[in-house]
C-alpha cells in the first residue's frame, strides 16, 4: 500500500503553485495525495505570515491534523516557518521546519517520515535566499486555469511587511524558462495562465529585459490561451502593458492592484513608491485605454497612525475610483517589520469598524461593475459542471458568469451576452463558442 500525504496552502496564489510542485514531489516519490481531513501518513503546511491569523491557523492545523493521525510526520514551511522556525519547532507534533530555499528539497533534507522525539530545522539564513524554486499549479477540477510562478522575493521596503525577509530578494526565472514551461502549459491544455510572484510587475531584472517584454514573448505563442496577471504593483504598470492589454485578446482585461491607503501621508509612512494621486493617474489611464477593465485593490485599515481622518480619506478615494472590487486587510503587529514601532497604534475594534465599513463598499463597486455589464458580451473561460446544472466561469475582466451546462462548455472560452444578476452572479447567454487551435507536443 503507497504511503499517503495532505498539503495544505496559507496564504497567496504563490503559495499554492508551491505547494502543488511539492505535492507532484510527493507523488513522483510514490506518495498518493489525500484530502487535509482524510488520514494520511504526512503532512505538508506551507504557511503565510502576512497576517497573525494565519499563524494561528497554522498552529490549529497541525493539531488538526495529529487529532485524526496521532503518528503522522508533520512538516511546516513557507514563509511563516522561514521567520519563525522556533516557534513552530516547539508545537507539539510538528516533526520538520523548512525554510524558503529548503521547501522544494524535502526528500534530500528527511531521511525518512518517522516521528521523532526533537523535530529537525532546516532554515537558510535571510541573505543566503536567492534560490528560485519553479512551481506551477493547475485547477484541480479540469484543465483550465494553471498558476505559474515567474518571480520571487521582494526588494521593497514596505514598513508593515515581512515578505522580502521570509524570500529574500527580488529574482527571476530565464526569460527563456518561462517561454518553454508557459508553453507546455498551453499544450497540455490550460486556456488561463495567471502569472505569479512576490512582485510580478518587478520581473527580469538580472536579464536586461522587463515584465513588458515578457509579455510581449508569451502572447506570440500560437495557441487559444489567455494571460492574468496575478497582481501588479501600481508604480510598475507602465504605460506599455496597458497598451499591450489594450491590443491583445491574449491579456486579460482585469488588473490587480495594490493601493493599501488613500492617504498620501500613510503611504508615505508605509513606505509605498507612489502617492495617492499617483495611484488614481494610472487607474483612469487604463480605464481609458481598456474597454470593461476590472480593477481589484488591496487595502489595509487600521496602519498605525490612520486616524478617522486618513481613514475618511481612503474611503472617500475608492468611493470616486472606477475599480471593481477590494481586498481588505486588518492590520496586524508582525515582528521584525518598521510599522511594529510605530506610535498611535488604533485600536482593534476600530479596526474592525473601517473593515466592515470597506467591504461593505467593496459590494457595492462589484454590484455596479457587474451592473454595467448587463447586455453586453464577455470572453468567458468556463470551468466545469456544477451539481445544480449550472456551469460557472470568469470573464477577462474578473466578472463571475453562470449558464445552463453543457459538456461542450467546459475548458471552452466562449462569448455569453451578460443578462442578469443572479445571487452575487452574472447569468449569462452563449453567444459563441470559440474554436480551439492546440499545438502539437513535439
Amino acid at each position: 500500500m503507497s504511503h499517503t500525504v495532505a498539503l495544505h496552502t496559507l496564504g497567496c496564489k504563490l503559495n499554492f503553485s508551491e505547494t502543488s510542485t511539492i505535492g507532484n514531489q510527493f507523488m513522483n516519490n510514490g506518495f498518493a495525495v489525500v484530502d487535509l481531513k482524510e488520514k494520511a501518513d504526512v503532512y505538508v503546511f506551507n504557511t503565510c505570515t502576512v497576517t497573525e491569523n494565519a499563524e494561528k491557523e497554522c498552529r490549529q492545523l497541525v493539531r488538526r491534523a495529529l487529532r485524526t493521525n496521532p503518528l503522522a510526520y508533520v512538516i511546516v514551511t513557507g514563509c511563516y516557518a522561514q521567520l519563525r522556525a522556533d516557534e513552530i519547532s516547539s508545537i507539539e507534533g510538528v516533526d520538520a521546519v523548512l525554510g524558503s530555499n529548503e521547501k522544494f528539497e524535502i526528500f534530500s533534507l528527511l531521511k525518512d517520515f518517522n516521528k521523532k522525539d526533537l523535530s529537525c530545522i532546516y532554515v537558510s539564513p535571510h541573505d543566503e535566499l536567492n534560490k528560485f524554486g519553479l512551481a506551477s499549479s493547475t485547477d484541480a477540477d479540469s484543465r483550465t486555469r494553471a498558476y505559474f510562478k515567474i518571480q520571487d522575493g521582494c526588494d521593497y521596503k514596505c514598513t508593515f511587511c515581512t515578505i522580502p525577509l521570509a524570500r529574500g530578494k527580488s529574482r527571476s526565472m530565464s526569460p527563456e524558462l518561462v517561454v518553454q514551461d508557459f508553453t507546455k502549459l498551453v499544450q497540455q491544455g490550460y486556456k488561463e495562465i495567471i502569472l505569479t510572484g512576490v512582485n510580478v510587475g518587478d520581473y527580469g531584472k538580472s536579464f536586461n529585459l522587463n515584465f513588458y517584454d515578457l509579455l510581449k514573448k508569451l502572447i506570440l505563442i500560437e495557441s487559444d490561451f489567455r494571460i492574468r496577471i496575478s497582481s501588479i504593483e501600481p508604480n510598475l504598470l507602465t504605460d506599455e502593458i496597458i497598451e499591450l492589454t489594450a491590443e491583445s485578446e491574449k491579456l486579460c482585461n482585469h488588473f490587480h492592484i495594490p493601493l493599501q491607503s488613500g492617504s498620501t501621508p500613510i503611504l508615505k509612512s508605509m513606505k509605498r513608491r507612489y502617492s495617492a494621486e499617483d495611484y488614481s493617474s494610472v487607474i483612469l489611464k487604463a480605464i481609458q485605454k481598456i474597454p470593461d477593465l476590472g480593477i481589484g485593490v488591496d487595502v489595509i485599515v487600521g496602519y498605525p497612525g490612520e486616524t478617522e481622518k486618513e481613514f475618511m480619506e481612503t474611503y472617500n478615494f475608492l468611493v470616486n475610483l472606477p475599480v471593481s472590487y477590494l481586498h481588505v486587510f486588518t492590520y496586524s503587529e508582525r515582528p521584525d517589520t518598521k510599522a511594529v514601532a510605530l506610535p498611535d497604534s488604533v485600536a482593534p475594534a476600530e479596526r474592525k469598524r473601517r473593515n466592515k465599513m470597506l467591504r461593505i463598499l467593496s459590494d457595492k463597486k462589484k454590484n455596479y461593475f457587474y451592473t454595467q455589464m448587463i447586455g453586453k458580451n464577455l470572453n468567458v473561460l468556463f470551468e466545469s459542471k456544477d451539481e445544480d446544472g449550472m456551469i460557472k466561469g470568469f470573464s477577462s475582466n474578473y466578472v463571475r458568469i453562470e449558464t445552463a451546462y453543457q459538456d461542450k462548455l467546459e475548458n471552452a472560452i466562449c462569448k455569453v451576452e451578460a443578462k442578469e444578476i443572479v445571487k452575487g452572479l452574472i447569468h449569462g447567454e452563449i453567444k459563441e463558442i470559440k474554436n480551439s487551435v492546440e499545438l502539437e507536443i513535439s
